[in-house]
């Protein structure tokens, strides 16, 4: 297996940055050109030690506590390491220096600069200085000779120079690299390196390949290449051992031969190609620490031993032995055969072997001993070497039959088979979204829209800061953290923590819970043996914790223990708000940089339900994730570590979209944002600017910065662009609107309607750019966005434009649009009728009443009127009159009390038809039911009954009036007539299309008696009718009669108003006066009419009153609230 690749950080601000260790490898120092020189405890330290040395610094050596930088202001200066106190100034150029180099015993330093000359200082007396002429452009990078008898120097000139110390003369030049005149246009910086040690070998690396020559002879003695070398090699460098040569090119590849046997041990390819600038060997393992052009810094563990000795059989690390299956049998079988030479020992080690111990790789395992002792007698002796491990070789074919096929192949092999698929990514670890890393001293916590946790760890205290962002509310805490803890959440109602487990203790969730009533505000409970608490949330009235036995337990605020289960892998990261839970987990093994991570979203209120269910996270590619959290609203978001931030499309089925790209707003690339907080109204992202660190030093406080949202829509350049940018950002932005609504959460009915204004304002602007552009079709697609009274804009501005055809389609769609609209209204109003029935029918006695057997009567109407029972529907008020009278005992406060306004009669009253009709509600007396109209089947519920209800006459007021005088309000609900009471006279009939278009063919003068109903509060408020309105109800049937083919109400009404215009003035004028005379004459009428129906009333004979009231007249008024009342109140007295 290949050496494993840690991701890399920022080091410096873009630009050529240089690294070494120091003497015993504990410390990473880099120089770049931000003029700092930083010295790293591990690549993982967030704070390393900063020591400014200048505008720019192009190279660095370490060596003996000196750190010699060369800086741009021309000069080589000395500071002491690690103090980073300024020590003086070691020479000076004309230009600046481009490389500095210190010798073995570190006495001495040389320095190449841009003015063509090469200077070797002593250290200590700086007076004691070498300058060597002879190149003709600028000096590139320089080596020492471990015996400090040779320089060996390149240059722009394209010759590389080696020169003799002592005389400052050059004893040889090969001409091996392109000429340029300046170091930033040179192909290659060429970084040139003797070998350790015994300095035989000058390592110079020439386009893609490595030169080596012989010491003191300068032949060529032999080359290094690879054919993964696509791009000039940059640099090179020597293992201390001497026997390993690492080289990087401007490509990002870093190659690792052996240069005994020439083979290729490792390739490594930066992650995102930039090129190799700086190179160095750890002094004692096998780590490799490099830096980019652009100021990044890296690390490759595991290489290659150093020290020639190959490690026993417990060689592979973690995450080769994870993946040592990708592999299977007969693969690895072959690549023992093919790697067993004495060369190979390490790599074969650690890439083939397994820490299981089985009989199978017995001999395997036992072999690499043999040969790394047999190396460790001279490691620089290549052919002697050879020999040793030639005869240990047959020694051990005579020892063991089972090998014969591994040593019929040469002993050296010029490349050993690598596998060249993709490469499994280490997962990431678990992390607290907000947080910095443990290993600061001084630490946020956790940082979010509550508060902020900082941690302290030094010397002088180990204490935890709490503090809240609204002071007027909370008070700031400061805690002692005596049992380190490392994880920390903050909500409205509580503090939480965790730590991890020790030898002594185990790991412990502690909850100061602030925000309760009682004196007892915290609890701790101990987590069981071996398992650890990795993350952890708050919510609203619970808590979380995530272990590393992949169970989740929840807890409830006050500690009590709730629902425990397992997650599918190991935790990353969680979030709670209000009632959901969010948790990022490993689903699998990423590969290539990719992480693999699913998520759970459930909700935890009284009806728990799970929302994802380990859907895949989307991340950018070779990303990592760096934050999970909620918006301020409650929508789930989470940003990558390319900046780039993902919000939960409630409105798309649950599906995620990109939202911002904090990267975008950074203006270097080794500057990030750190998020700590998402608004959707007012659309704001909230997080800190980190110049050059991906994380904000607790000290000075950080500055909050707000960026905006952009989604990343196509041509956003464009006027178009930027328009649909907008629409569907406000449409994504305001979907908490219809979550928080669903799930019966308050929020500002103003906020909604100013999100509807903003894009419908937008719909209407793009309508008008695709109207200017000749796209009408397009112009349609972006109606069908809009709302109904925004399409008749859209209507009139197409008109206006002299768009007819247009016009055309889109009344088509506004039409459409109408009809859904109605249908949407009926199912609600039907769902809110099921809720209020369902609400009276709770705290009553269960009998049936009218309410709850609507459905049922619906049902039986229907069949009804498939079998040809119901053949009349022109005498529909006779019979809901019927349907109207109350049975005894019927609850009051049910809408049908409100919905009945006629007295009460003995109940088991059914009607019989003279024509032949069954009536199929006809129940017994026991049954307590009314006799119920079979006409009243035309109507989806109740409510349609109801609006038909309030049209009779008012002699039936007055009669009703004169028996009942108390009066009792009931609870009045909201009817089904509303919709048809705000809208225009001339709109259909009923709230269904299909039925107005049924009644009309069945009975044309049934239209009539069906006029819309108006709101039954009050009679005062009804439209009075029009002369149109008297006009039209009698010209109706010759209107039909002339135009059979119409269907629609609204044809027939566009006819009738053509044909009134065409009437005189004096004739309109009488149908308006005989519209205003017509209500008192009906009224007159009507009282005598109701004066008969309630002396049949008081017969005793039903089935006589039913005949004679088949023949009322279909026109008559609605009741009035007033006598709503008093009936209800009459129907609350009979009980």
């Amino acid at each position: 297996m290949p050496a494993t690749r840690k991701p890399m950080r920022y080091g410096h601000t873009e630009g050529h940055t240089d690294v070494c260790f120091d003497d015993s490898g504990s410390c990473i120092v880099t120089c770049g050109s931000d003029g700092d020189v930083r010295i790293w405890e591990d690549l993982d330290d967030d704070d390393p030690k900063s020591i400014n040395v200048g505008e720019k610094a192009y190279s660095c050596a370490l060596k003996s506590g000196k750190l010699v930088t060369a800086v741009s202001n021309n000069t080589i200066q000395v500071h002491t390491f690690p103090e980073g106190d300024p020590d003086g100034i070691l020479t000076r150029f004309t230009t600046n220096a481009n490389h500095v180099v210190f010798n073995s015993d570190g006495t001495k330093i040389a320095a190449g600069s841009g003015d063509f000359l090469v200077k070797v200082v002593d250290v200590m007396d700086c007076s004691q200085q070498k300058t060597f002429r002879g190149h003709e452009a600028p000096v590139l990078s320089l080596s020492f000779d471990p015996k400090d008898v040779f320089l060996a120097s390149a240059s722009c000139d394209g010759s590389v120079r080696v020169w003799q110390i002592s005389d400052q003369t050059c004893a040889i030049s090969w001409p091996l690299l392109q000429k340029s005149n300046d170091v930033i246009n040179a192909k290659s910086i060429c970084r040139l390196a003797w070998q350790p040690k015994s300095g035989k070998l000058l390592a110079v690396p020439v386009e893609k390949l490595v030169k080596l020559y012989r010491r003191e002879t300068w032949g060529n003695q032999f080359d290094l290449s690879d054919n993964s070398i696509s791009q000039t090699l940059n640099i090179v460098t020597w293992s201390p051992c001497g026997q390993y040569l690492a080289a990087g090119s401007i490509d990002g590849l870093i190659i690792v031969w052996n240069v005994e046997t020439k083979d290729c041990m490792e390739r490594v390819k930066h992650e995102k190609g930039y090129a190799i600038c700086g190179l160095a060997w750890h002094p004692t393992c096998g780590r490799i620490a490099y830096t980019d052009a652009e100021g990044n810094l890296g690390l490759l563990e595991n290489v290659c031993n150093p020290d020639g000795k190959t490690p026993s059989s417990k060689v592979s690390s973690r995450v080769e032995k994870d993946y040592n299956d990708l592999f299977d049998g007969d693969d690895t079988s072959n690549a023992v055969d093919l790697n067993d030479d004495p060369g190979e020992g390490p790599s074969f080690s650690r890439g083939i072997m397994n820490d299981d111990e089985d009989d199978d790789i017995m001999l395997a395992s036992g072999r690499p001993r043999q040969r790394s002792h047999f190396l460790e007698d001279d490691e620089n002796s290549v052919d002697l070497t050879m020999l040793k491990t030639g005869s240990s070789l047959l020694k051990e074919k005579e020892e063991d039959d089972q090998a014969d096929s591994i040593y019929n192949l040469p002993l050296a092999t010029s490349q050993r088979p690598s596998y060249d698929g993709p490469m499994p990514t280490p997962r990431q670890k678990p992390f607290q979204s907000g947080s910095t890393p443990l290993h600061l001293t001084h630490r946020f916590m956790v940082w979010n829209s509550i508060g902020i946790i900082r941690c302290y760890n030094d010397e002088q205290d180990n204490a935890i800061d709490v503090e809240f962002h609204d002071t007027s509310i909370y008070h700031a805490t400061h805690l002692s953290n005596t049992l380190n803890y490392t994880i920390a959440d903050l909500s409205h109602e509580a503090v939480l923590f965790a730590c991890e487990s020790t030898d002594e203790l185990a790991s412990k969730l502690h909850c100061l819970h602030f925000s309760s009533w009682d004196s007892s505000k915290e609890w701790v409970v101990d987590m069981p043996q071996n398992e650890d608490i990795e993350a952890i949330c708050l919510g609203q009235g619970w808590a979380a914790a995530a272990t590393s036995t992949l169970l989740l337990r929840l807890f409830s605020i006050g500690g009590v223990q709730k629902e425990i289960f397992s997650l599918p892998g190991p935790v990353v990261s969680m979030a709670g708000h209000g009632e959901q839970l969010f948790i990022v987990y490993h689903r699998g093994t990423g590969f290539d940089g990719d992480q693999c991570l699913g998520v759970y979203l459930l909700e935890l209120g009284k009806k728990k339900k799970q929302i994802l269910r380990g859907d895949p996270l989307p991340l950018t590619r070779k990303s990592y994730l760096v934050w999970v959290g909620f918006s301020a609203e409650g929508t789930p978001c989470f940003v990558d570590s390319e900046g780039i931030v993902r919000m939960l499309n409630r409105g798309l089925g649950n599906i995620w979209t990109p939202v911002c790209n904090t990267k975008e707003h950074c203006k270097g690339k080794s500057d990030h944002y750190w998020v700590v907080g998402i608004h959707e109204n007012p659309q704001q992202l909230r997080c800190i600017p980190c110049k050059g660190s991906r994380f904000p030093p607790t000290l000075p406080r950080p500055a909050v910065a707000i960026l905006s949202f952009k989604l990343p829509y196509c041509q956003i350049a464009t006027e178009k662009g930027q328009m649909e940018e907008q629409f569907w950002r406000s449409v994504m932005f305001h979907n908490h609107l219809d979550y928080l609504a669903k799930n019966g959460y308050e929020y500002e009915e103003s906020t909604k309607n100013q999100a509807m204004r903003e894009q419908y304002e937008l719909l209407l602007k793009m309508f008008a750019l695709s109207c200017k552009l000749e796209r009408e079709f397009r112009c349609v697609e972006l109606a069908d966005l809009m709302a109904q009274h925004v399409v008749n804009l859209a209507i009139k501005y197409a008109t206006r434009s002299g768009k007819l055809m247009l016009a055309q389609r889109l009344s088509e769609l506004a039409a459409e649009k109408a009809a859904e609209l109605a249908a949407t209204q009926e199912e609600e109003e039907e769902e809110e009728e099921d809720d209020f029935r369902q609400k009276l029918n709770a705290g009553y006695s269960k009998t049936p009443t009218e309410w709850s057997r609507s459905r049922l009567r619906n049902e039986v109407e229907e069949a009804a009127e498939d079998t040809g029972e119901v053949d009349d529907i022109e005498e529909p008020d006779d019979t809901e009159e019927k349907s109207e009278i109350p049975k005894q005992g019927q609850n009051p406060f049910s809408k049908s009390a409100n919905s009945s306004d006629v007295p009460f009669v003995k109940p088991g009253a059914a009607t019989s038809g003279s024509q032949g009709r069954v009536n199929p509600f006809k129940v017994s007396a026991s049954s307590k039911e009314p006799a119920i109209s079979v006409s009243s089947g035309r109507s989806a519920n109740i409510l349609d009954s109801m609006n038909k209800s309030y049209k009779k006459s008012p002699a039936l007021n007055r009669a009703t009036n004169n028996e009942k005088s108390p009066v009792i309000k009931p609870l009045v609900p909201k009817p089904k007539s509303k919709q048809a009471s705000a809208a225009s006279y001339f709109q259909k009939r009923t709230s269904e299309a299909d039925k107005t278009e049924e009644v009309k063919e069945e009975s044309p003068g049934n239209s009539l008696s069906e006029t819309p109903a108006t709101c039954p509060q009050n009679t005062e408020n009804q439209r009075p009718k029009t002369g149109f309105q008297m006009w039209l109800e009698e010209n109706r049937s010759s209107i039909l009669s002339d135009n059979p083919d119409f269907s629609d109400e609204a044809d027939i009404i566009k006819e009738g108003m053509l044909r009134f215009r065409v009437l005189s003035a004096e004739e309109r004028k009488a149908w308006a006066t005989k519209a205003k005379g017509g209500t008192a004459s009906d009224g007159t009428e009507a009282k005598k009419r109701k004066h008969e129906d309630n002396e049949n009333q008081e017969t005793e004979h039903q089935e006589k009153k039913a005949k004679e009231n088949l023949n009322l007249p279909k026109k008559q008024k609605p009741l009035d609230l007033s006598t709503n009342q008093k009936l209800s109140a009459f129907a609350f007295k009979q009980e």
